[in-house]
This record gives structure tokens, sequence and C-alpha cells, in this order.
């Protein structure tokens, strides 16, 4: 038998190092995670958490004027494993695909696991959807999240740099990107208009 097929969007916040400081040592750690699970087109769950970094827990000044999170937000999250034991019963059961807009969720989700000793928490097929937008309408650069969805005439769910509000948006691009790519794979059936040329048959008969 085989496993039903899950989409699972997924957006992550990182922590940021202060501008023009630089630090070997630093590496991006997530501090807010947001999933959106997909099952038979419907909304199966979302997930809502802000994480506590495990390396450097102290937020820097420019991180917390760019995502407007707090550092006593932070502090109340859950810790990094809890949030790699939600992943692995999320996806466990289910054949995975996994979508983000950009590549750098699942590297740094890869990179914080290594860090912690931890597995990497999803089997499944990955996709960057901001690439897979960059082809579809052969836009030149990445385009961001929310840029895309007003290209779309549409707006963004709720706050950009809310990890759940980005990981909903997501899915709302995503349908948008496969309706589109459903309408361009089936040509509409040409009427008789198109197949004959009117103007040539009026002008033999003239």
């Amino acid at each position: 038998m085989t496993a039903k097929k899950q989409y699972l969007f997924i957006d992550f916040e990182f922590t940021m190092p202060e501008r023009n400081v630089r630090s070997r040592e630093f590496y991006p750690e997530i501090i807010e995670a947001g999933i959106v699970a997909v099952v038979d087109n419907k909304i199966h769950s979302q997930f809502s958490a802000y994480v506590v970094p495990a390396r450097f827990p102290i937020l820097s000044e420019r991180c917390k004027s760019f995502l407007h999170i707090s550092q006593q937000q932070i502090n109340t999250g859950i810790p990094f494993s809890e949030l790699v034991k939600h992943f692995e019963e999320l996806g466990r059961g289910y054949d995975n695909t996994i979508v983000t807009w950009g590549n750098m969720d699942m590297k740094v989700l890869r990179q914080n696991c290594t860090a912690s000793g931890l597995p990497f928490p999803l089997k499944g097929h990955e996709i960057d959807l901001s690439m897979e937008y960059k082809r579809f309408f052969g836009d030149q650069n990445q385009t961001g999240l929310w840029k895309a969805v007003q290209e779309y005439g549409k707006e963004g769910t709720g706050k950009h740099h809310r990890a759940l509000d980005d990981a909903l948006t997501t899915y709302n691009i995503f349908k948008l990107v496969e309706k589109d790519k459903r309408y361009l794979g089936k040509p509409k059936p040409t009427t008789i208009g198109d197949r004959v040329d009117f103007s040539k048959l009026l002008n033999e008969f003239a």
C-alpha cells in the first residue's frame, strides 16, 4: 500500500550577526518555525513556535529590529530538539514533499541538526518554490516571497517575516503556480474559427 502524499510548506526565521561584526564561529540558528501540512489539497495542520538558539542564545540588535522578535519571546521558545522531534512525527507514514521559498531553510535546518548531533528529520522530495517560480515566469533574478505574491495581484498572509504567515503565503503561491501550470499544460480545444481562415474563404467566394 502506497503512503498518502503530504506537502509540508516550511518557513524559518534565523539569528543574524550584528552588521559589520564578523565572527568565524557564527552560524544562523532557527529561532522561529512555521509549518503548514497539506493532505488531499486541504490544510491538515499548522504549527508555529519560537525556538531557543543553542549556540548563540542572545539575539543581536539587528536580528530583533529586522524580524520584530524580542529576546523574551525567544526565551519562551521550544528547544531545537523538540522541533526536530515534531518534524519526525509530522512526516511519519507519509510520502512527503517539502516546499520552501529559497534554499536557505533546508540548508540551515541541516546545519543546525549537524551542530546539535541530531539526525535530519525530513525525508522526501524537496522543492525550492522560488526557483520554480523563476523558471516558470522566465525571471532573470529570484523574486522575494511577498513580491511574488504581489505579482499575482494578491497579498501575503499576515505579516512578512513571521514564519507561519510566510509558510501560508508559500502555500498560496504554490497553488497559484500549479493552477497556471495546469492551465498552460492543457491547451483549450480550438474552435472552428481557429481552424478555418474565413478571410481566405470569403476571398474565394468574392
